[in-house]
């Protein structure tokens, strides 16, 4: 094999050189940014106020919004206004069992949530005149159909004309599956509403609610 002059070597090493930078920079280059695909994060569908139409912004931008502003939105108004006529059926529930219950502990559960709804009425109708809203103002036809756990009328008759175990087991059947609806609206409310007042609200009917269901499961 002939031996190449020393230059020749020197110029092919530094050629091969380059071309390995080159390569090198351009696969740099060509990879995706993930730190600013990571920063900028998911989008999140915003209620609008009252009358206004929802927006979609990243997930900073609602945390910054939620941190600057907690107005009520929509999601906020709706739920003050559903579930203050949730907790009413409730009531009108646990109004029953002094005469038809025959289990002191279901008499007793009635009692505690009369004590507890009762006052979480009054603080939502505050809460909506406050903001200068009016309670009966459903806005999209919110029915009971609508509110997840309700009773039907038909059932209500039926456990008006129940008494003693029978009135027990039905009263703790239909309220577990109000308590389970009235969970699902405070958990969609913490997701899509931004006042701070109706997410504590929310956060307390979970907690209660939740606890409350597993009494009444243990007394089936």
């Amino acid at each position: 094999m002939p031996i190449r002059p020393a230059s020749i070597r020197a110029s092919l090493i530094t050629v091969s050189l380059t071309a390995l930078a080159v390569l090198g920079l351009g696969a740099c280059d060509s990879g995706p940014d993930t730190e600013s695909s990571a920063a900028a994060g998911p989008s999140v569908l915003v209620p609008g106020s009252p009358g206004e139409a929802n927006r979609t912004v990243s997930a900073e931008e609602a945390q910054r919004q939620r941190a600057d502003d907690d107005s009520p939105n929509a999601a906020d108004v709706a739920y003050a206004r559903m579930m203050i006529r949730h907790h009413a059926q409730a009531l009108e529930m646990t109004e029953l069992a002094p005469k038809h219950a025959e289990s002191g502990q279901v008499r007793k559960l009635a009692e505690r949530i009369t004590a507890a709804q009762g006052p979480e009425i009054k603080a939502m109708q505050g809460w909506l005149t406050s903001h200068g809203e009016q309670e009966g103002e459903t806005g999209g036809g919110h029915d009971h159909a609508a509110m997840p756990g309700m009773a039907t009328e038909a059932q209500l008759d039926t456990l008006r004309a129940a008494d003693g175990k029978a009135f027990d087991r039905l009263f703790l059947t239909l309220m577990i599956t109000h308590h389970e609806g009235a969970i699902t609206m405070a958990t969609d409310v913490k997701a899509q509403g931004n006042n701070v007042q109706i997410e504590e609200m929310a956060d307390d009917v979970v907690a209660q609610q939740t606890s409350e269901i597993s009494r009444m499961r243990g007394m089936l």
